[in-house]
């Protein structure tokens, strides 16, 4: 939902107090930046939306402190504060110049909610109501920021809502730029190496795509935070725009530092015979949920199931690229079996194919797919992940609790509603840290309420 519908309707009764933008401290001229084919794919993508919860503090003060923080991190990561363009050719890249309109930061009041209210395992209108451009197409980057910010006061903390443009960047490079930006806030020496910017370095293949938008004078987004249709170029709105979308529950399960270890050392303990690894504590999870979500849903056992991951392909790609490279470097994978093969069998026959589907994506898999990808472009919407998908985004690696800007670690951290649909999964960090993962998983109710029952899954007996 964006902020101007949350003003009319939000039951937290929010109350925009101030919009302003912010822009690199400092001249930095006209830049511009092709973006490559791990890119574009992510151009009918919504923006991808994050939700971190601080406890705390002076709220005027902070976001001063996050304002100008962010100012001098935008120096580095100006990219985030230009538009997406065209080049003559009709190439898509990143805009830069001096006089663009930098981050757009929204400042917002919910006096009568705290912390806790709102740290809860299911995911409900009221938090929507936190994170701006829900709905939001990233091709709309042709005219609004590429990065927005809402702030909300709340009875004791604040509420940060972050709305970044996915045809820009990646879960690597967003989470690289927030312990950026909180290591400025925070005074700490940078211990973070600066963005490479250099996409080009990762393919340099000049796809034209027949994608625009009309003018600013465009149709705001509908009631219900849904983004209209604005051009002949985008897909479709779902099931034709004429029936509403299917109701989904997104909800959190938290494993625990010791429901993980018994995950992993359960489908390690007998090993397949054809030569693979052990399984890692990836692998052994998602075939945890990947098995246990198919069960919920009922599904006959000649139905198909997929599982996808997208898979960072920074040191998969020749030659490899740094941690730091700034943009999108991911590729989805997909492993498909039958229902009934996948329940029958042991986890290690779901870990094993999922292994597989991974170790096979290397350099020469990679560069295949991009060349028929550019041959045929197609640009895809967020749920083509497969039919009875089980999708997985984000990683545990991403170390979201040291997100510090100097008035100590996040309460929670979790993802908005955009490019979120029926067996999309968000994995996090543990807060209680160690190996401990959230799970953030969305699932149609029926399926949801037989997860919540399953008591293999939840690793409720273990000892």
């Amino acid at each position: 939902m964006s902020t101007e519908v949350v003003k009319k309707e939000g039951s937290l009764n929010l109350k925009i107090t101030s919009k302003s933008y912010v822009k690199p401290d400092g001249k930095i001229g006209k830049k511009e930046y092709q973006l490559v084919t791990f890119d574009l794919p992510y151009l009918a993508f919504y923006y991808n939306q994050k939700l971190i919860f601080y406890k705390g503090g002076n709220f005027e003060e902070n976001v001063e402190k996050l304002k100008n923080g962010l100012g001098v991190v935008l120096k580095e990561f100006h990219q985030l504060a230009g538009k997406i363009g065209k080049d003559e050719e009709g190439v898509f890249l990143v805009e830069y110049d001096d006089d663009m309109v930098g981050v757009e930061v929204v400042e917002t009041v919910a006096n009568e909610i705290s912390v806790e209210d709102l740290t809860v395992a299911e995911s409900n209108a009221s938090l929507k109501e936190l994170i701006p451009y829900g709905g939001i197409c990233n091709l709309e980057g042709m005219h609004r920021p590429l990065l927005a910010v809402q702030l909300t006061k709340l009875k004791d903390g604040l509420a940060m809502g972050l709305a970044f443009n996915h045809a820009v960047l990646d879960g690597t490079s967003t989470w690289h730029f927030m312990t950026s930006w909180a290591e400025t806030c925070s005074g700490t020496p940078s211990t973070t190496a600066p963005p490479f910017l250099e996409r080009t370095k990762a393919r340099n293949t000049r796809v034209k795509l027949d994608l625009s938008l009309p003018e600013p004078n465009v149709p705001p987004p509908s009631a219900n935070g849904e983004a209209k249709p604005e051009s002949e170029g985008l897909p479709p709105p779902p099931n034709g725009g004429t029936k509403p979308e299917p109701v989904l529950r997104e909800k959190i399960f938290k494993f625990s530092e010791s429901a993980i270890d018994k995950i992993k050392s359960t489908v390690n303990q007998t090993l397949p015979s054809d030569g693979l690894k052990p399984f890692s504590t990836f692998q052994a999870l998602s075939t945890h949920i990947w098995r246990h979500v198919t069960l919920a849903r009922d599904l006959k056992p000649e139905d198909y199931t997929v599982f996808t991951v997208f898979v960072d392909c920074r040191k998969r790609v020749d030659p490899p690229m740094p941690e730091a490279y700034f943009g999108n470097l991911i590729q989805a994978i997909f492993t498909v079996t039958a229902a009934g093969l996948l329940s029958a069998h042991p986890p290690q026959f779901g870990a094993s194919l999922i292994q597989k589907a991974i170790e096979a994506h290397d350099a020469k898999a990679i560069d295949e797919r991009n060349k028929e990808w550019e041959s045929s472009p197609k640009i895809f919407e967020f749920k083509d992940a497969g039919i009875n998908c089980v999708a997985v985004g984000s990683s545990p690696r991403f170390k979201v609790y040291d997100i510090d800007f100097g008035w100590g670690r996040p309460e929670n951290v979790r993802s908005g509603t955009n490019n979120k649909f029926n067996g999309m999964i968000y994995l996090y960090p543990g807060k209680s840290g160690g190996r401990s993962i959230d799970v953030e998983l969305t699932l149609e109710p029926e399926a949801m309420g037989k997860l919540e029952q399953d008591k293999e899954f939840l690793m409720e007996n273990i000892i």
